[in-house]
């Protein structure tokens, strides 16, 4: 089993785990996140805050707010094609009741489940910098240190992978990210997917079934 370094309560009650409204740590997302404001002052345009019971067993870690989606509606994956397809395959497998319509006030709730991401505020064309990344890696590891009984992690994509691994500890070696793996770190298993976006999708590199596969086996293995 890999060796994982354990966050301890104490660094979690004294890191936050959301970023302010105004976050200034990134200052290419802050001047970008002005920028929109500017031009949509009726969208949400700040970090956005996860989702979900902390007391779930299950963590979803996404990449950023879509601009369209979460920066818009201030809810993860919520107003996009990836959050279609979060959302739609969280209710066939029990992690979420109601109904999904694409808006925070929908009603929608999650079932032992809560869902995050590994930078808070949107980046330019999707695509967080690395210093970016490291930065928002704080909120993301006081985020799972605030969740007592989390058992397992979906990550969706590359980045999200990696800094989840870098967050609790783990060498990138000893859990390569691929679609469908299933890492060892203590007492969590870790699961890899593609992200869910639309060009994923649309290109074929991932599909609704494969993406449903993940799911399923993270519901087998809570049973």
């Amino acid at each position: 089993m890999p060796a994982v370094t354990t966050i301890s309560k104490s660094r979690a009650s004294s890191s936050p785990t959301e970023p302010d409204r105004d976050c200034p740590l990134c200052p290419r997302l802050a001047e970008f996140r002005e920028a929109t404001r500017a031009r949509e002052p009726n969208w949400h345009n700040a970090p956005v805050s996860s989702f979900g019971d902390p007391n779930a067993r299950v963590l979803i870690v996404g990449l950023a707010p879509g601009m369209q989606g979460a920066n818009r509606t201030g809810r993860p994956f919520t107003g996009d094609y990836a959050g279609d397809l979060l959302y739609s395959t969280l209710l066939e497998y029990g992690f979420a009741s109601g109904q999904y319509l694409a808006r925070p006030d929908d009603g929608l709730t999650l079932v032992d489940c809560r869902i995050s991401n590994a930078v808070r505020c949107v980046p330019p064309q999707n695509k967080p910098l690395p210093a970016e990344i490291n930065t928002c890696r704080t909120f993301l590891a006081a985020t799972m240190a605030t969740m007592p009984k989390v058992v397992s992690i979906v990550l969706l994509g590359r980045i999200a992978h990696d800094t989840t691994v870098k967050a609790l500890g783990l060498k990138a070696k000893d859990a390569p990210f691929a679609h469908g793996a299933v890492h060892i770190a203590g007492k969590m298993r870790l699961y890899d997917s593609y992200h869910c976006s639309r060009y994923n999708t649309n290109t074929g590199v991932l599909t609704p079934k494969m993406f449903h596969d993940v799911f399923a086996r993270v519901r087998a293995d809570l049973a």
